[in-house]
């Protein structure tokens, strides 16, 4: 029985941060300053108690202080930057973002003080310090983890610094420029203006020359811009290397993702080989789905070619109803937690120019119901990315009794709940369907789908290791180009054309600007749910249970220990060959449709 109920009638609208600031929000921004400001001198007074001598209930309610703080201004900046990115063009809100960054990079440097005490403690001080149990003990023995790689206090406040006014401005300006894109296609004779997102819905159009059109769209207009934006991302690979390898002395440039994931370097190898090592899968489906549309072989443009005939749309309120439905069915729970994201009105989600492309879950704090960011245009696409956010959205509410310091799972873990929503979906789409043709086409789908989160997102990954490499030697743009053409065809083999404009596919990733080697946490993610599942649909509401408390972990835990206690080996090849297997299974059955 429904709980919480969400009008049917309703239509793609933009959200509320009332939440976050109450209008005027000048007046909620300045005292909120005030506030923070308050809160870090007094903060500041602790300095001087900070000796190895303290005692654990002391240090218990410092880091409740420093929590305190810190909620202020999480708050604060997620205004800040959710409001940025609801209309990107808008000067007020660009510039109310830059002041508050400026505010909280001052912030965080008068903080450092606690933190770097902590990862310099003497192993008898940490032994005797960290919490033997509760929230906080994992987040110690994370800062902990950090301290080889650890500079002093003045070369991290002008790093905190430099990154503010320096790179970090960069990339937002990257966003900026993206977002304010527009394109020009003609479908069915009419002539469109499109957002990136709205472009991007074409590429599962049943017409091959529509699909073609919007790919050439895309890379025609960010192609006008490469100098540009080539330019932005060879300054982001410098800078990541200048500080990650050559200031903090990691083992390579990937080394402070894994360790900010949580996540052994050699774990993450064994992905990215088990990822190249099953090309053949997807190549062997791409021939197949050749066959199907009538082509002797895909071009890249083909890829997401639906096998229907017909370009179903869903309005908002049908995409709304089967995303809750399909969580109902699950757990009538995860049904209730994703509505309060409407009822709350924290979602945005109509297309419209200067907005940013793309979706995701802002979860601000544990108590605070998330933010969720979607461009719905009515595709079928779009019906999977609703239940995706949503999923992140309820692995936040499910983790909302940890600390601000512990609530958030590490980016791997991150997409569990976001990929099994969209299982969940996929299911109960199939469940309602007997004609065998559509079934066909939502099992199409879902192996797209896979493709599109697994396979090319380790491949960015992998793109971005030899990206690395190669600025750091001085190549030229035209020989990232090359890289990432020969990065396709190792994915692609001989069973899809390779177009020559894909060359330019790399500059439009907003991943591997803003957050360097994040991708492979998609890829891992997906193998991961696949497999956890095979264990629902084997054991049924037996299995909910487990599911829940996996969600409820948080960033409590390491993943390792997480998934060790759950029975998955990540550092074992076999692990993540297990997600492909019942990959290999759903080609199988599509195979044996004809």
């Amino acid at each position: 029985m429904r709980r919480i109920l969400v009008d049917k009638n309703i239509t793609p609208a933009r959200w509320s941060l009332d939440d976050l600031l109450k209008e005027p929000v000048e007046s909620s921004l300045e005292s909120s300053l005030v506030e923070l400001e308050a809160l870090t001198v007094a903060f500041e007074s602790e300095r001087g108690r900070l000796n190895n001598d303290l005692d654990p209930a002391s240090f218990i309610d410092l880091l409740a202080r420093y929590e305190a703080v810190l909620r202020l201004a999480y708050r604060i900046g997620a205004y800040a930057q959710l409001a940025f990115l609801a209309d990107t063009r808008e000067q007020a809100t660009l510039n109310r973002r830059d002041r508050v960054d400026q505010v909280l990079t001052e912030i965080r440097n008068r903080l450092l003080f606690f933190t770097l005490w902590i990862k310099a403690w003497p192993d008898e001080t940490a032994a005797r310090l960290t919490p033997q149990s509760g929230d906080y003990r994992h987040y110690v023995k994370t800062l902990l983890k950090m301290k080889p790689f650890t500079l002093n206090e003045p070369e991290e406040k002008i790093i905190n610094l430099k990154d503010s006014n320096g790179i970090d401005a960069m990339i937002n300006l990257y966003e900026m420029m993206t977002s304010a894109y527009s394109f020009s296609v003609e479908v069915e004779g009419e002539k469109l203006t499109l957002t990136r997102d709205q472009l991007m819905a074409l590429c599962r159009h049943p017409s091959a020359e529509i699909r073609a059109n919007a790919y050439r769209e895309l890379f025609k207009v960010y192609e006008e811009h490469s100098s540009v934006l080539a330019q932005i991302y060879n300054h982001r690979v410098r800078d990541w290397h200048a500080e990650s390898v050559g200031l903090r002395k990691f083992a390579s440039p990937i080394s402070p993702r894994n360790l900010n994931n949580d996540i052994p370097d050699k774990a993450v190898e064994t992905l990215l080989d088990v990822c190249k090592a099953n090309n053949d899968l997807f190549q062997r489906y791409f021939r197949l789905k050749a066959g199907w549309l009538g082509m002797d072989r895909l071009q890249r443009y083909d890829i997401y070619a639906p096998l229907a005939t017909n370009n179903k749309s869903y309005s908002y309120a049908e995409a709304y109803e089967t995303v809750m439905d399909s969580f109902d069915a699950f757990w009538p729970d995860l049904a209730d937690m994703a509505r309060r994201v409407f009822i709350e009105n924290h979602i945005d989600s109509e297309a419209r120019p200067g907005k940013r492309g793309g979706a995701f879950c802002y979860s601000v704090l544990p108590d605070q119901t998330p933010w969720v960011l979607v461009n719905f245009t009515g595709k079928a696409r779009d019906v999977a990315t609703l239940a995706h956010e949503l999923g992140h959205a309820i692995h936040s509410m499910q983790a909302a009794d940890h600390s601000l310091l512990t609530f958030h799972s590490s980016l791997p873990l991150a997409e569990t709940a976001s990929v099994f929503s969209e299982m969940l979906l996929t299911d109960r789409l199939l469940s309602q369907e007997s004609d065998p043709r559509v079934r066909k086409d939502l099992l199409a789908y879902a192996i797209d789908d896979a493709y599109a989160t697994v396979q090319r997102q380790a491949y960015f990954t992998i793109f971005e290791r030899e990206a690395h490499r190669r600025i750091m030697a001085g190549d030229t743009v035209d020989k990232l180009c090359d890289a990432y053409m020969d990065n396709l065809r190792s994915q692609f083999g001989d069973a899809v054309t390779l177009n020559d404009e894909f060359k330019w596919e790399w500059i439009t990733i907003p991943h591997i600007y803003a957050t360097p080697f994040y991708t492979y946490a998609y890829s891992f993610g997906q193998l991961l749910v696949l497999s956890l599942y095979q264990q629902y649909r084997r054991e049924g509401d037996s299995f909910i249970p487990r599911y829940l408390k996996l969600l409820s972990v948080g960033g409590s835990a390491e993943p390792v220990q997480v998934l060790d206690e759950a029975g998955f080996d990540i550092s074992s090849p076999a692990f993540w060959q297990g997600g492909y297997d019942v990959l290999r299974a759903m080609v199988d059955e599509l195979e044996s449709l004809g």
